[in-house]
């Protein structure tokens, strides 16, 4: 599979950074450091915009990394993005830590992960089978 991707950053693509990692690391894109109060949320952009395949999701996940250190994770856990979108790629973080943190340009802020998705079509009826 290909995915087409406008990169309007001056970050490197989303990438692997080993041969078994399931996710794409994903950067933040600001010309400005963005501080992250405690408890407080923000839309980090990326530059990053996709044209992903019918039948498949971008998924975004936190990074462990950042949660673990620093108490910053995804907001909406994983956060999908659909294969008919196609603005720029923004990341909803969340701050859960008792101080700052500041997102630098170029900062590894999450995960991407493409995957297979189905749409089922779904049928009313009056009783199930048993459990």
């Amino acid at each position: 599979m290909t995915i087409k991707i406008i990169n309007k950053s001056n970050n490197t693509l989303p990438n692997y950074e080993t041969l078994g990692s399931a996710g794409m690391d994903i950067r933040a894109f600001s010309s400005e450091n963005i501080i992250l109060k405690p408890f407080e949320r923000k839309l980090i952009p990326t530059g990053i915009f996709m044209e992903i395949p019918l039948g498949y999701e971008a998924q975004i996940r936190p990074r462990s990394g950042l949660a673990y250190k620093h108490g910053i994770t995804v907001l909406n856990s994983p956060g999908t993005i659909d294969a008919d979108y196609r603005g720029e790629i923004k990341v909803l973080l969340i701050n859960l830590s008792q101080e700052d943190f500041t997102i630098k340009n170029s900062e590894r802020i999450a995960q991407i992960i493409i995957a297979a998705h189905s749409s089922p079509i779904l049928q009313e009826v009056e009783i199930l089978s048993d459990t």
